[in-house]
């Protein structure tokens, strides 16, 4: 039977991306979607990349940009290194870059550059890295940076009444608009959880794997999920983003 997947936020951590998708046992068949940040934190970004890309030519991907993705397109494409950026893991993808051929760069360039800004599947859920802040959805969205970095529809969720009843005019009518939400970009740490978290009809998989948390992947059907070794452990003698300001992300 195929599935659809959805995996949080990978900062680098090949490892941890190659143990979800074996402890899911996900084949050709599934369909997989990535909400974004693949890169920055551990030190094997762009080697995310390169597997990435070989994975999407084996079975049916799906790949959301999110912050941190187009912080590293700016760079392959324009050379833009901000210190923000450096300082919030883009010393590590830079560093995992060093020794790529031209030709090579450009594949990945392509590779960030095809990239959605949301996703929505024929169940009418929405697959966004980070959010929106217009009511009438993601295409109606003034700011295109609301898509990486927006952090009001997940605080709004998790702000609500749980007893607030959707024929309510108080619901917020940005909710209304899709079956379910899947994001990422806000991990779930702050809450103390180091697991998916849901808040009214989202789903944040954003569990913390920049960090000291573990990366997630999810059935979106049965919200079945897997995860990974805590990133730390992966990766014993690398702090990922763990010196950075978690506050930036």
């Amino acid at each position: 039977m195929k599935r659809t997947l959805a995996i949080g936020d990978i900062h680098g951590g090949l490892k941890a991306l190659k143990q979800v998708l074996e402890r899911a046992n996900v084949n050709e068949n599934d369909k997989l979607i990535f909400l974004g940040d693949y890169v920055d934190g551990w030190s094997e970004s762009s080697q995310v990349i390169q597997f990435l890309i070989k994975l999407s030519e084996r079975q049916e991907c799906i790949f959301i940009k999110g912050n941190h993705d187009a912080w590293t397109e700016d760079w392959l494409s324009l050379g833009n290194a901000p210190d923000v950026w450096l300082f919030n893991g883009g010393q590590s993808t830079v560093d995992s870059y060093s020794e790529y051929f031209l030709e090579e760069l450009e594949i990945h360039l392509e590779f960030f550059q095809k990239m959605k800004n949301y996703y929505v599947d024929e169940e009418n859920r929405l697959f966004i890295h980070a959010g929106y802040s217009s009511m009438h959805g993601p295409e109606k969205e003034v700011y295109s940076s609301n898509y990486r970095w927006d952090r009001t529809l997940w605080e709004t969720a998790v702000a609500m009444d749980k007893k607030l009843s959707k024929n309510s005019e108080l619901y917020p009518k940005r909710l209304l608009l899709y079956k379910e939400i899947f994001i990422g970009h806000t991990p779930t740490l702050h809450l103390g959880v180091d697991k998916p978290v849901n808040k009214a009809n989202i789903w944040n998989l954003d569990t913390g794997a920049a960090f000291t948390g573990a990366l997630s992947i999810m059935n979106v059907e049965t919200k079945e999920f897997w995860q990974s070794d805590l990133l730390p452990n992966l990766y014993p003698n690398e702090k990922g983003r763990n010196n950075y300001n978690i506050k930036v992300k």
